[in-house]
């Protein structure tokens, strides 16, 4: 067999020179992950995890709850505090036990085998390929809704160009790290623009609007105007929508190992990118209730869709390919880093042995990489997807508390491990001592 057709379990000896010449990064000489992640393909991978199909499609499902144009908003900003807060709380786990797996990897030390092999196993069965195939579903939605204009495009292409889509990023991904990180890259600021322009043009909008008394749902004395009656039950429903939009701000504790400096560039990472996307969140937001009013939000199916269709004209085709766009990073990212689950769960012992290997020229773990592309193309033949997501909102925050209270246990049973970077108790982040 070819040397480039090679693998090797990353427990595997070779010689000292070829470890090094591989650049990586093993100490032990073995096969192991490259660190080719500087701090922009970090900020790449959580920007392009967190900003997916959510943006365009929550926030029909927070106003609907929320009940007003300014709760909305509202809920939005502090859905962004929270997710920083956790955010942060990651930053510490993750460099005090600086493992790639994430929040399995955290759960596993802290609380045991048990607890986290539960963990993997909920995320390898339902998580990550019910989220991997919504998302790529979401993109061949919006490729093909262009050339289906008056109508739904038929399920079976949609399907079939999802697993196009799945089957090439895989590819991707096995072939280099690099690439990988690059498709990040160049996908997140496709998505940042397509949200720049709704943001602008919102502005424009808001600049006309108020000159001539329209859009007085902005104005702060009705902002709060209920348009049903207010419900805490129907509030919780409203973060919840909100959370899901935010999903993906712990994608980067994934790939900790493969991160070029972690200690500086993990926390530098979320402090540029989550005030980012709860900046571009809030003003998109406040962009779509300038094109049409919140009556009109509710009534729309894909909410970008309806604002291009509303203030574009001719050119409102440049609202689904955005979105595509987007949601194609989306499955990139997801796969980059729920493949480096299943690795890190195999290297432990929870996972096949085989899904361990990394390839021993380029450094990518193929074997997990195919198998969470194998789990989710099963999930296309799923009907209905909508009761597996309500089911997995709830797994989600459930496991993101199960680890953060992990901190907190980790805190009392071993105060005095290194800990390079410290949450405090008011909520600031301390590095080798200083504020960061």
């Amino acid at each position: 067999m070819a040397e480039g057709a090679r693998l090797r379990a990353s427990a595997e000896k070779i010689p000292e020179e070829q470890a090094q010449e591989s650049g990586s990064g093993s100490s032990g000489g073995g096969v192991a992950l490259k660190k080719e992640i500087g701090l922009v393909s970090a900020c790449g991978i959580i920007v392009g995890n967190i900003i997916g199909s959510g943006i365009f499609v929550s926030p029909k499902g927070v106003l609907e709850n929320a009940g007003s144009v300014g709760m909305a908003l509202i809920v939005w900003i502090v859905t962004g505090v929270i997710t920083a807060v956790g955010a942060l709380c990651y930053a510490e786990l993750g460099v005090t036990i600086p493992k790639s797996g994430g929040d399995y990897s955290y759960v596993k030390d802290i609380f045991g085998g048990l607890a986290g092999f539960l963990r993997l196993w909920i995320a390898v069965l339902v998580i990550y390929p019910t989220n991997q195939a919504v998302i790529a579903l979401t993109f061949s939605n919006y490729v093909l809704q262009p050339l289906f204009p008056t109508c739904f495009a038929p399920e079976s292409g949609l399907r079939l160009l999802a697993a196009v889509c799945l089957l090439l990023l895989t590819w991707v991904n096995c072939a280099s790290v690099r690439w990988a990180t690059r498709v990040q890259d160049i996908f997140t600021a496709g998505k940042l623009l397509a949200l720049g322009l709704i943001i602008i043009m919102g502005i424009v909008q808001i600049c006309k609007g108020f000159t001539s008394g329209e859009y007085f749902w902005l104005e702060p004395k009705n902002a709060f105007e209920n348009f049903q009656e207010p419900d805490i039950g129907l509030i919780a429903l409203a973060f919840l929508q909100g959370s899901f939009a935010y999903g993906g701000w712990n994608f980067l504790n994934y790939v900790t190992e493969e991160l070029v400096n972690p200690y500086k560039n993990l926390p530098r990472a979320i402090f540029i990118s989550i005030p980012l996307v709860t900046f571009v969140y809030v003003f998109a937001n406040i962009a779509y209730v300038t094109a049409m009013s919140p009556q009109e939000l509710l009534a729309s199916n894909a909410v970008a869709v309806t604002f291009g269709e509303k203030l574009l004209g001719v050119m409102a085709w440049i609202m689904p390919i955005s979105v595509a766009l987007s949601t194609f990073g989306g499955v990139n990212g997801s796969l980059f880093t729920s493949s480096r689950l299943f690795f890190a769960g195999a290297r432990e012992g929870h996972l096949p042995s085989i899904l361990a290997m990394i390839h021993i020229k380029r450094c990518t773990p193929i074997p997990a990489l195919l198998f969470t592309c194998l789990s989710t193309l099963l999930m296309l033949v799923t009907s209905d997807m909508y009761t597996l997501i309500n089911y997995v909102g709830f797994i989600n925050y459930l496991f993101y508390g199960v680890t953060v209270a992990g901190q907190i246990v980790l805190r009392w049973k071993k105060p005095d491990i290194p800990r390079p970077i410290k949450v405090s108790r008011t909520n600031k982040c301390f590095y080798g001592g200083y504020h960061l």
